[in-house]
Order: C-alpha cells, then sequence, then structure tokens
C-alpha cells in the first residue's frame, strides 16, 4: 500500500487515530514486535496466544491489527463479524512463506498416522489443514497433553519445533521452516557480548536456532522473556529475539540495561523484523479511516482453520484435554 504522505502533512496522526478509534469502535491491537510508537498508542500490545484471546473477546467492531498478516487473519477467523484491518498487506511472515498449503497438505497426506500440531505463524489454508494451532507460550503445555503414542508432525518453525524435542524427549517429524529474524543471530558476536558483560543474562525466543539457545539462560516466548526481565537478578539482561521487545522492558524496568543480541555485522538492528516495521502510524491512520487493507476469508476455509484454534485456545486455558475435542482430522482433507 503506497501512503500519500504529502497529503497526510499537518495532520496530528496520534489524535486522528483517537478520534477515528471513538468514531469506529475500534480496537487496536499491537506486537511485542511493533515500533514503539505503535505500541504506546495500542489497546492491547502483546504475543500471538495474548492478542488471539482479546481478539476472540472483544466488543469493538472494528480491530486494527498491528502485527503481521497471520495474525490479522487470525483475528478475523475467531470474530467474523467483525471488520478487521491491517495497515499493510504486505506485513508477511517468513515462516509462512516457508510452507505453502499445497506441499503441506501433500506432507500430511504422506504420513497419514501423524496429527499436526502446527505453529501460529502460518497461513489460514494451513491452519485449516492442521489440528491443533500452537504459539510459542502454548506450545510446550498443548504438546503435554497428547498422547504419548500418537505420532506429531510439528511445522513450519523447525526450530521450535526442535527445541521442544530436546526439552521434553518427544520425537515430532519438524516441517524445516525457520524465522529469518532469529536465524539471524550470530553466535560468535553473542559470545563477545556476553565476555563484555560478565554475569549479564541471556534471554533468548525457541524460535532461535540451537546454537543460541545453547548459551541462554532463559528460553521463552516474547511474554515470557517479559516477564524473566522484570524478575532476573542482576540489572542487565541480553535479548535474543526482535528488538522492539525491548521498549516495554525499559518501560517496565527503567533501571535495568536491555541489550539486544548481534548479528553478524555486530549490530541488533539487523534482527528487526522487516514485516513488522511496514506497519507505521501513517498506514494505521489510513486504515482505521478507510477500513482497508480489509481482512476477508472464505467460510468455508474459516471455519475449517477455527478448528485447530479453538483447540489451542481450549488446550492452552486447561479448560479441555485432547479427548476433548472429539476425533482428530488425521491426515488432509
Amino acid at each position: 500500500m503506497t501512503v500519500q504522505t504529502q497529503d497526510l502533512q499537518g495532520l496530528d496522526l496520534r489524535a486522528e487515530i483517537d478520534r477515528l478509534r471513538k468514531e469506529r469502535n475500534a480496537v487496536i491491537l499491537a506486537h511485542y514486535y511493533q515500533k514503539p510508537e505503535i505500541q504506546d498508542l495500542a489497546d492491547f500490545v502483546g504475543d500471538s496466544l495474548d492478542l488471539s484471546r482479546k481478539a476472540q473477546a472483544t466488543d469493538a467492531d472494528v480491530i486494527a491489527f498491528c502485527g503481521v498478516r497471520f495474525m490479522a487473519e487470525t483475528a478475523k477467523i475467531l470474530s467474523p463479524e467483525k471488520i478487521v484491518v491491517l495497515p499493510d498487506m504486505d506485513a508477511g511472515c517468513s515462516l509462512e512463506d516457508s510452507c505453502p498449503p499445497e506441499q503441506f497438505a501433500a506432507f500430511r497426506a504422506a504420513h497419514p498416522d501423524h496429527i499436526a500440531l502446527t505453529y501460529i505463524n502460518c497461513s489460514t489454508e494451513v491452519k485449516a489443514l492442521s489440528d491443533v494451532i500452537v504459539t510459542s507460550s502454548s506450545a510446550e503445555k498443548i504438546l503435554s497433553q497428547i498422547p504419548a503414542g500418537q505420532k506429531i508432525i510439528f511445522g513450519p518453525d523447525k526450530n521450535l519445533g526442535g527445541y521442544l524435542a530436546r526439552k521434553t524427549g518427544r520425537e515430532m517429524l519438524l516441517w524445516p521452516g525457520v524465522c529469518i529474524v532469529h536465524e539471524a543471530f550470530s553466535e560468535t558476536e553473542l559470545l563477545k557480548l556476553q565476555i563484555e558483560h560478565p554475569g549479564a543474562p541471556v534471554a533468548a525466543h525457541p524460535e532461535c536456532p540451537p546454537y543460541i539457545l545453547d548459551h541462554a539462560d532463559y528460553v521463552g516466548s516474547t511474554s515470557g522473556i517479559l516477564a524473566f526481565a522484570d524478575t532476573m537478578p542482576g540489572d542487565t539482561l541480553i535479548v535474543a529475539t526482535e528488538p522492539h521487545i525491548i521498549h516495554q522492558m525499559q518501560k517496565a524496568a527503567p533501571l535495568k540495561t536491555f541489550i539486544g543480541a548481534p548479528g553478524a555485522d555486530g549490530n541488533c538492528n539487523c534482527n528487526i523484523c522487516p514485516y513488522m516495521a511496514l506497519n507505521t502510524l501513517e498506514k494505521l491512520y489510513l486504515a482505521l479511516r478507510d477500513l482497508t487493507p480489509r481482512v476477508e476469508i472464505e467460510e468455508g476455509l474459516r471455519l475449517q482453520a477455527k478448528k485447530s484454534l479453538d483447540a489451542m485456545l481450549a488446550m492452552a486455558s486447561g479448560t479441555v484435554g485432547l479427548g476433548d475435542l472429539g476425533p482428530l482430522k488425521v491426515g488432509a482433507e
């Protein structure tokens, strides 16, 4: 989407966004990887699981989702009666791109005795081919509820799947996808940073490759990393995930020092998610003003995808177990 910035000159964008939020009865949801100015004006800032719950629970008429496309699609799947807008429809995800639906369907068909435990960073079409969706904060809890004898496909993130397999001892068939942001961290540069800051713990997202996770004192989701940053001993933390999360850390603990883990060039800015960065205040304003670009999903596809998301929300909350969800869709339909 091209923003005609000359048309917006002289506008107080924050004030205009607040005005439109009220006029549209809109809620603004933002992921922790969004720019600080977007995080600060959002109604809710969270990780994928928390934002999914907010999207389902809100009584707003409009959801403006400041994140990436699969997140906005998730909101529309869970709240089809609401208008869902994404400031920039080009805000995709490398993990989603790594898992084309037709290839995933063929993979499932080749392993009909496996269920698909699928990371939320995937397309609506892949969600519709999956049995249970997971987030990084809910994956281990959901995995623990699946019978030990049940064979599992985990995709699209091989790093998250590999981390879960190592931690739980559960063998899974992994789809070979990766996040370009977390793959960019350099082990060499991380070790240099640890020498510069002796004793500083490292908190890492499980989307990181094993050679980064091996040096982490804490491995967890974005919300988990934030909790660790708030309660950790000491006053310096090295953070191995998208660096915009540091904004929330600094707000919660302004007397602590947070250092983004570097890439090969020694700079943490190379790990900024290029897709998340596409959203801007200007595009958010236009999305609320024009109610476009709007997320639309064909109803049959939405209902099929909703089954795997409903399973996630139920199992993550502990209200039901896998056996309470009825027969699983083993193999692609």
